[in-house]
């Protein structure tokens, strides 16, 4: 069963190489990852996102906490209470397979089972190709922020990614240390079945596109929306993604929403809420952005703090310090994956939200483990513990 510590514990494991002064609470690797437990989690209650860091090609693969099966309706079984003194009557005498074959056929729940929790989508980001030197990909747990960075042709780029809580979105954040080095095309990948994409509002200064569908067998529909922002260079749309050329920084913002209002309401409209989102947002500097994504982070994660010492393999790579535990100690990794612990369930669960489910808010399968449901004998007790 995938859970919030099955995750925790896969991605603690990426790959990693030196980095100059890691800090206590940042885990960092110095290849892409390639398997999804091997990305990197942002998240804010209501979108999150796996980064996997690609130097040439950038997957971002994104849920929001709605995107379900199913659709409103009852549970009750018809008629069960008429079985319930004929179940009790069979559990005192004893004859327990005969109770739970009645409770089966006429008692239970219709349908038995609960619904599953989808993927949404993917942002893609193809960047020039060409031999990359000094990479390094890390989280930082303390501002919530996913970091990309590597040399290339000598300019060195990076990239910051984080799920602000505030503004309801995700962004991204591309820099490089020479002026008119960034070059990309950006473009949204759904994960369903006839997921059209579309241009929206071309004119206005950041462009926007978007992608939007409806979860098969399900009364939910949803629509994501990109907005770019680049600072100099140039801009066409081809097809269904924005190329930009030649800028100096540019600031992805995502917006993803359904129609979902509550559990027995599902009218609400995906379109008018991300256009809401992103009008909001529109005349935000990044910095601004940034100052109050960490602000409202650190809110709640710096109200608990651990410290059980360190020893010399607090300085090595995330995997590396892994591969040492087990023949060595290591009481800073401890506290790295409790606090990481925490970290996840901030990024699952927020007042408003949905609870965090058994892989809190990350998924890339429509067909996942326990279908990412909620197990209330055990597991959702023990994402909030």
């Amino acid at each position: 069963m995938k859970q919030l510590t099955v995750v925790a514990l896969a991605i603690l494991t990426a790959g990693a190489a030196a980095v100059s002064q890691p800090t206590p609470l940042t885990l960092w690797y110095d290849k892409p990852a390639i398997l999804w437990t091997d990305a990197l989690p942002v998240g804010n209650g209501h979108m999150g996102a796996m980064i996997f860091g690609g130097a040439a090609h950038e997957r971002i693969q994104f849920n929001e906490h709605t995107v379900w099966t199913g659709e409103p309706h009852d549970y009750a079984h018809k008629g069960a209470a008429q079985s319930l003194a004929k179940i009790r009557e069979l559990l005192w005498a004893g004859k327990q397979k005969e109770a739970e074959d009645l409770a089966m056929k006429e008692f239970m729940s219709e349908p038995l089972h609960q619904k599953a929790y989808q993927a949404f989508g993917d942002l893609r980001i193809d960047f020039p190709e060409g031999p990359v030197a000094n990479y390094r990909r890390w989280l930082d747990l303390d501002t919530g922020i996913a970091g990309v960075e590597y040399t290339q042709g000598g300019v060195t780029f990076q990239r910051e990614v984080f799920a602000s809580h505030p503004d309801n979105a995700l962004v991204v954040r591309l820099t490089a240390n020479k002026p008119g080095s960034i070059s990309f095309e950006v473009k949204l990948k759904g994960a369903h079945e006839n997921n059209p994409s579309f241009v929206s509002n071309p004119v206005l200064p950041s462009g926007e596109i978007g992608m939007s569908g409806q979860v098969k067998d399900s009364a939910i529909h949803f629509e994501a929306r990109l907005a770019v922002n680049a600072d100099g260079g140039g801009r066409r749309t081809q097809g269904w993604s924005i190329a930009i050329a030649g800028a100096n920084s540019v600031t992805l913002i995502l917006a993803g929403a359904t129609n979902f209002k509550n559990y027995k309401d599902v009218s609400g409209d995906p379109a008018q809420r991300n256009t809401a989102t992103l009008a909001s947002l529109r005349n935000k500097p990044y910095e601004t952005l940034r100052t109050e994504h960490i602000r409202d982070h650190q809110s709640l994660f710096r109200r608990v703090s651990l410290d059980l010492g360190t020893t010399p393999t607090a300085k090595l790579p995330t995997d590396q310090r892994i591969a040492a535990f087990a023949t060595g100690n290591d009481p800073a990794l401890v506290a790295l994956l409790f606090q990481y612990g925490r970290y996840l369930l901030i990024g699952s669960s927020r007042p408003g939200g949905q609870p965090a489910n058994l892989q809190g808010i990350w998924n890339d399968s429509n067909t996942p483990a326990w279908d990412s449901k909620y197990t209330d004998n055990i597991n959702t007790e023990m994402n909030y513990w």
